[in-house]
């Protein structure tokens, strides 16, 4: 009785040693650190994109609007 419980230490040992080690998350190196700034600076990105759409817009119709005038 006494070899059965050293017997499965011993294999539970060696089963357990040649696995590699569990990979651990590491944050990303191009990663930023959100700061409280962040939604807004987005926000003023897409109102940014907006105002050249809207600008891009009005000069293609002020163009139209020049060339039916000639």
């Amino acid at each position: 009785m006494k070899p059965l419980p050293i017997l499965l230490c011993v294999l539970a040992l060696t089963a357990c040693s040649n696995k590699p080690p569990e990979p651990q998350a590491r944050p990303a190196a191009t990663a930023s650190v959100a700061t409280p700034f962040d939604a807004l600076r987005a926000d003023e990105q897409r109102a940014k994109g907006v105002q050249k759409l809207v600008d891009k817009h009005a000069e293609e119709q002020r163009k139209q609007i020049e060339a039916q005038e000639q």
